[in-house]
């Protein structure tokens, strides 16, 4: 019998991860199938460009795993049981129920209202394609003057902040912030950034904890009233909630508890990969939810898979950060050098040169992805008798 594997989720580790096992592993010792809601990858980290109107190149599944091996189930996963081994989906056909032998968990993760009064019903996010093609259509029917307001002094909200301001000149974008204005940059970077925010003109409203938000304006901690036509959310992420919902071991926020392997602490026959991941990193620091982070882990999870069925060896190289790769808008950019746990070091590009950096790495994470079976590899036979015992150990009792 052919060993069974789910992968759970299409996105830039879901993808990788089922392309890489797909090229590693003999086509008549394994069954993959890869279940994602959507027929195409969607590049989450141009969700900003997607919103202010830019087109982004198609990139269907069909073609993308076409010849590898991988079958694609397009269907909403609704629910895992992982003592019986098996995943609930729904699909245009109704409800069914896959049984597996190996689990790819690649859920990912959505926006995070953080709790707060008003932003479910009135602000726009950018975690989706249709969060983002929402925004779109939003700021489409803005009139010029009209003021747009991103919520969020991360990654995703400066830019988010420059991309609309530099599509849009004639809106006032304004930006707040928990914190300072790229207070965990370098001293270079930081002051790059504020002269890029200046050039836009985008007004930055720092140490402003937002606390409601309203159809037509956001109210800080401090009582400060800021109008806002149009209210962008981008205060973090949360992780899809059906894991929370099992038995496996996770966190507080609902992701789940791995060792080096990605291997579950709990269930040795899943692996979680990506956001949906607690993954401890240099320093004993969990790895943020990024694109940077997610990537590695699949990497791990495949060749961790494939070196306990074929018998091989087990990767053993750590995940670590080397650069933090930001666009602020399509002229302009910040490439900051960091440590291996993250802290930034007073080394750092900006301007055109690192606009086109951050655009290379953007199209370097997708082609990687749809790009499955261009790099040779020898595919290794799984040892029936591994694959048998590891099934055996991990059958409820």
């Amino acid at each position: 019998m052919q060993h069974r594997i789910i992968v759970l989720g299409a996105g830039y580790t879901g993808a990788i991860a089922a392309g890489r096992l797909a090229k590693r592993l003999r086509r008549e010792d394994v069954a993959i199938t890869l279940v994602n809601a959507e027929p195409d990858f969607v590049e989450r980290v141009r969700m900003h460009q997607l919103a202010v109107g830019r087109q982004l190149k198609p990139r269907p599944f069909s073609e993308m795993f076409a010849g590898t091996g991988v079958e694609l189930k397009l269907a909403k996963v609704t629910g895992v049981d992982v003592d019986r081994k098996t995943v609930a989906v729904l699909d245009a056909n109704g409800a069914e129920e896959l049984e597996y032998d190996s689990l790819v968990y690649a859920l990912g993760s959505g926006w995070n209202d953080q709790g707060v009064p008003g932003t479910t019903e009135h602000a726009h996010q950018i975690a989706s394609r249709p969060g983002a093609l929402r925004l779109r259509e939003r700021l489409a029917g803005l009139d010029a003057g009209e003021t747009v307001a991103v919520v969020g002094g991360g990654l995703t909200g400066v830019e988010a902040a420059t991309e609309i301001a530099e599509a849009r000149p004639d809106l006032d974008v304004v930006l707040a912030a928990r914190g300072g204005l790229g207070d965990w940059l370098s001293p270079k970077g930081s002051r790059h950034l504020r002269k890029v925010f200046d050039k836009l003109g985008i007004t930055v409203h720092e140490h402003a904890a937002v606390a409601a938000v309203q159809a037509d304006r956001i109210a800080t901690a401090d009582g400060t009233s800021i109008p806002a036509a149009v209210t962008v959310w981008t205060a973090g992420f949360a992780v899809h909630p059906i894991a929370k919902a099992t038995t496996l071991e996770v966190t507080g926020t609902g992701q789940i508890v791995v060792d080096r392997t990605m291997r579950s602490v709990s269930h040795p026959d899943v692996y979680a990969i990506g956001d949906a991941a607690m993954v401890m990193g240099p320093g004993d620091k969990p790895l943020r939810m990024s694109c940077a982070s997610g990537v590695p882990t699949a990497w791990q999870a495949a060749d961790a898979i494939t070196g306990r069925l074929t018998g091989g060896k087990l990767p053993n190289v750590p995940i670590r950060y080397y650069n933090q790769c930001i666009s602020l808008g399509r002229k302009e950019g910040l490439i900051q050098y960091v440590t291996a746990d993250d802290r930034a070091v007073s080394a750092a590009l900006t301007g055109r040169f690192a606009a086109v950096y951050k655009e290379l790495i953007c199209k370097g994470a997708a082609w990687g992805v749809a790009n499955p079976k261009v790099i040779p590899t020898r595919r290794r036979p799984v040892v029936r008798e591994l694959a048998r015992a590891g099934s055996a150990a991990n059958a409820p009792a």
